[in-house]
């Protein structure tokens, strides 16, 4: 029987243990496989941005592309110290990043508060560096605002979610929040990855608490 309690602790590398930049930036298709709009920058004035870690990032950026109002996504790094990381050399935990998804959003149509109860709702954010069966620091639950409006947000909207864990047995909160952390693209392959012309049949091992979030 499978027991992850029997595998070592993960650790938090710190920036001068972590491995050395690279020079290369990672180049992706500019084209969302689902949506049709870009993935790169520039993006249109009137949208927004957020970024999410809530574990493996493929199931996570399909559970934001199914949202109405999201205009595109795009999967990638954030929150560490390497830049450029290589998806490998984050897997090793030694870059600081977790896997995030970047959510491009017209706020017009959906807010960032709706983006946060399906962030809140999707994953366990009591689990500190895993989710599930996948256990590491770059499975970590995170929440990197854009903006003071957004920090306060999620801050808000975290302390409410503890409540309503608390009242289900849940434990505390490990959600990373914080601001103006820079986003680094994951190769190509890993973009939209779920997409049905693509890996219909891919892994995903997104599991929310049940708990509703009230925001």
């Amino acid at each position: 029987m499978f027991n992850w309690f029997s595998r070592p602790t993960p650790e938090m590398v710190t920036a001068d243990t972590a491995l050395a930049h690279n020079t290369t930036p990672i180049s992706v298709n500019p084209v969302h496989v689902i949506t049709g709009h870009s993935t790169i920058e520039p993006f249109p004035e009137h949208l927004d941005v957020a970024i999410f870690a809530m574990g493996c990032f493929w199931g996570a950026e399909r559970r934001f592309w199914q949202q109405q109002g999201v205009w595109s996504t795009q999967v990638g790094y954030a929150g560490g110290f390497t830049e450029h990381p290589t998806y490998k050399q984050v897997c090793s935990g030694q870059t600081g990043h977790t896997e995030v998804v970047r959510v491009i959003f017209d706020p017009t149509l959906i807010s960032y508060g709706d983006l946060l109860k399906v962030f809140w709702e999707a994953h366990d954010p009591t689990q500190g560096y895993r989710q599930g069966n996948d256990v590491g620091t770059q499975y970590r639950s995170a929440i990197y605002a854009t903006s003071q409006s957004q920090l306060q947000q999620a801050e808000h909207s975290a302390r409410t979610f503890q409540t309503g864990l608390q009242d289900k047995g849940f434990g505390e909160i490990t959600t990373e929040i914080r601001k103006d952390v820079v986003f680094f693209y994951a190769e190509d392959y890993h973009q939209q990855y779920l997409a049905p012309s693509k890996n219909p049949n891919g892994y995903c091992g997104l599991r929310g608490t049940g708990v509703a979030c009230k925001i």
